[in-house]
């Protein structure tokens, strides 16, 4: 029977952020952004095990991230992009999976993510042989713009996500997707799978699963989290 591994690519830094510190290691509700997403992955019980991906020389990771935990382990081997942090820590992982077994792959700075979520992203998608995602149906009005950031065009909002983490694929398959289409730099994990030819599906996330990018997210995230506890 398959089993579950998570992921955790945590080798950027995460300009846009305006800090020193990589913003998984910047404080929410009391701990680091990352420690919350461990927290939720070491206490679901149907995991069986949590990679993080830190850069080579991270000097920012502290081991007492990892006190408490009893199915985490860190990998010294991020790469120059996301996509190569999760193609490595694949790698990395080869001697504790199988090559059915399911990789959750979630960001470091999504600290909002929870049982619930967790739960019905893996009931989704435990008897899809593809795989699939965390997504959010786009609510508001898009724009594109032009070189003068003026508006270009409306898009249609109709059949829009907004892809989140995690993203849930067999191991073999996307470690064979990712080294294929690596000199392409997919986005995220579901892109790779798209250019083998795969559809992956779409199950529904939750805005408090938002990405910390920018500052103002820090007080966004913080509140809702606070707003909807586990």
């Amino acid at each position: 029977m398959a089993r579950y591994h998570v992921l955790i690519p945590s080798a950027g830094h995460g300009a846009r952020m305006q800090s020193e510190t990589p913003k998984q290691y910047l404080m929410l509700n009391g701990k680091p952004i990352l420690q919350h997403a461990i927290d939720i992955f070491e206490a679901t019980q149907q995991i069986n095990s949590i990679v993080i991906v830190v850069a080579e020389n991270d000097a920012f990771w502290q081991p007492s991230l990892l006190s408490h935990c009893k199915k985490t382990r860190v990998m010294h081997c991020g790469g120059e992009t996301r996509a190569a942090s999760v193609l490595n820590g694949l790698q990395s992982m080869s001697d504790i999976v199988a090559a059915d077994d399911w990789i959750l792959v979630h960001d470091a700075a999504r600290p909002g993510i929870d049982p619930t979520m967790i739960a019905r992203l893996i009931d989704a998608i435990s008897a899809n042989e593809i795989g699939g995602l965390l997504a959010l149906p786009l609510a508001d009005t898009l724009k594109r713009a032009d070189a003068h950031g003026a508006i270009d065009e409306t898009i249609p909002r109709q059949r829009l996500w907004q892809a989140q983490t995690p993203q849930m694929f067999r191991h073999a398959e996307l470690q064979q997707a990712l080294s294929m289409h690596l000199q392409r730099q997919p986005t995220d994990e579901a892109q790779a799978m798209e250019w083998m030819g795969h559809k992956p599906k779409l199950v529904l996330g939750d805005l408090k699963n938002m990405k910390v990018t920018y500052p103002h997210d820090l007080t966004v995230v913080a509140a809702l989290m606070l707003a909807a506890p586990d």
